[in-house]
């Protein structure tokens, strides 16, 4: 896709801006938003993957910046996760796959984020618990992979996790989110260039409207902006894309 190309489709340059509002309000960076976006607009997998982790790592970056400001990193809990994600994610980047399952596994994906986005996983417990060391440590790797593997940066999968498990706040879970999508989405995109792939130059079109929503996203989010009608609608065009790529295996 080119500069040029992108630039005749102002419906999805303004769908990138609330997007990438709605994820980082959250601590995310938006990769399964804007590749369900690309599959909506009927992007090629080629474009898609590499412009995803670009995008994560900038919005991420943007989420990490304010989230931290307000809630630190509790480095016990992060740290087993992110020792087994980050050459996992070098491997997923690394990785490429047939349309047909990569549209498959990138659905599924989306419904996870569909259920996070509308609470299905619950409240925060009322008692933290301490991590399983060796548990994170398989996690954090099945979600590298994974994040590398489809141009995500794993936080739509953590986030979950931390609070089902018990591990962690709403508030930390979002602050850990962000940076571990930062450093799987870096090591990602790592693992694609070194395969001798490039990046298409359209995606900085993309860049400067994500840039926008993240910014503002990451402040309000940050500050306790409640995003549930939004996250609803978001939830929606998720769901959307989800049929788009089973219909179209």
């Amino acid at each position: 896709m080119t500069i040029i190309q992108l630039m005749d489709m102002p419906i999805l340059l303004g769908l990138l801006v609330v997007v990438s509002f709605l994820y980082a309000s959250v601590g995310h960076g938006g990769a399964s938003g804007y590749l369900a976006l690309m599959s909506i607009f009927s992007f090629p997998v080629t474009f898609m993957k590499p412009s995803a982790l670009l995008l994560n790592i900038l919005v991420s970056a943007l989420a990490f910046y304010f989230y931290q400001q307000e809630n630190k990193v509790p480095w016990k809990t992060f740290s087993p996760f992110v020792i087994t994600s980050i050459p996992f994610a070098f491997i997923g980047g690394y990785l490429t796959i047939d349309t047909f399952y990569f549209n498959i596994i990138l659905a599924t994906v989306l419904i996870v984020a569909v259920l996070r986005l509308l609470g299905v996983f619950g409240k925060e417990k009322a008692t933290l618990s301490p991590v399983h060391i060796p548990l994170a440590m398989i996690f954090g790797a099945i979600i590298g992979l994974l994040s590398g593997f489809l141009g995500i940066g794993g936080g739509i999968l953590l986030t979950p996790l931390l609070i089902i498990l018990g591990w962690a706040t709403f508030k930390q879970a979002a602050t850990m989110s962000a940076l571990f999508i930062l450093i799987n989405s870096i090591s990602g995109l790592m693992g694609f260039i070194t395969k001798g792939q490039t990046i298409d130059s359209g995606v900085l079109v993309m860049a400067g409207f994500v840039f926008v929503g993240g910014t503002l996203g990451a402040y309000y989010g940050s500050k306790k902006f409640n995003t549930v009608v939004l996250k609803n609608i978001l939830a929606v065009v998720l769901a959307i894309a989800i049929y788009k790529l089973y219909v179209t295996a």
